[in-house]
């Protein structure tokens, strides 16, 4: 059998927010999206800016922590794996789909002035193979209504 890698790395700003979702089975999944630009220049010598668009999921206790602290426009750091799907919609149409499947991420704006919780920066979270986050398992995040110390952020 042949070894084969299925890894993606991306650092881009979200262009949404975070969407929560709970499975059937009560599991969190949490979707968005973030774009990465790259300039190039072309034969004539003209710059020119191109963006991409890629389609993120993170599952299980770094889906909560992506839905609570993550917001359009902020940077993050990305890496996980590439995942293709299709399913039939309700129109009978079938519909495809590429998408990381976040494994690790790091939240890299900083935080200002007394909005320590809307930009949270630094902080860093990871799945293991079964979707959990084993450091923080135990660690409650404050309520949404409440303004977010850093020292409440728990990674």
């Amino acid at each position: 059998m042949a070894n084969s890698l299925n890894k993606a790395t991306l650092i881009g700003n979200l262009t949404r927010d975070p969407e929560l979702r709970k499975t059937a089975g009560g599991q969190a999944v949490t979707s968005f999206s973030i774009a990465t630009n790259r300039v190039f220049t072309t034969a004539t010598g003209e710059k020119k800016d191109q963006a991409d668009y890629h389609n993120i999921v993170a599952w299980g206790r770094l889906a909560e922590i992506c839905a609570q602290y993550l917001t359009k426009g902020k940077k993050v750091y990305v890496d996980g794996r590439i995942q293709s799907r299709e399913w039939e919609g309700q129109d009978g149409v079938k519909r495809y789909r590429t998408e990381i499947v976040a494994e690790n991420l790091i939240m890299l704006d900083r935080p200002t002035g007394g909005q320590a919780g809307a930009q949270a920066g630094g902080g860093y979270a990871k799945n293991d193979s079964s979707g959990n986050v084993p450091s923080m398992d135990d660690a409650p995040l404050p309520p949404a209504e409440e303004e977010i110390k850093l020292e409440d952020i728990p990674f």
